[in-house]
């Protein structure tokens, strides 16, 4: 899988129907995974959309989750993902990105399998990279 580079986007509670809206705009697979899904079954998030991806037949695509805190806010809801298989080139954006940046999420294995990692860099963007099924 070649890398690639998207906008992330968190809602407010409504990933769910910002994301099908959106699929009906593009068209294409949507793929909604929930904070249940992913170990928090008994918690008020459990129904809300942990990582929604949408790609489109044209080649774009769209990523969304809702955010887990209360810090939602427009103008900071938007991130850069960057993502495939390719651990060299991946880990290579991420060791530029995250140099005098503040890394909120270590690059290191995640409970869905992938490495990830997320920092917001020097100049305040917000950067999540996202190596898929490394060993960590």
């Amino acid at each position: 899988m070649a890398s690639r580079l998207n906008p992330y986007i968190t809602f407010a509670g409504d990933a769910r129907q910002a994301m099908e809206f959106y699929k009906d705009v593009f068209g294409g697979t949507l793929v909604l995974n929930t904070y249940g899904e992913f170990g928090q079954k008994d918690t008020p998030m459990a129904d809300k959309i942990m990582h929604g991806m949408l790609e489109a037949p044209n080649g774009f695509t769209l990523m969304g989750a809702d955010t887990p805190t209360d810090d939602h806010r427009a103008g900071n809801n938007i991130s850069v993902s960057l993502s495939g298989d390719d651990d060299a080139e991946l880990r290579g954006y991420w060791e530029k990105l995250s140099d005098g940046a503040t890394v909120t999420v270590p690059l290191d294995k995640q409970m869905w399998g992938d490495v990830f990692g997320m920092c917001t860099d020097r100049f305040g963007i917000t950067w999540m990279v996202n190596i898929a099924g490394q060993a960590g």
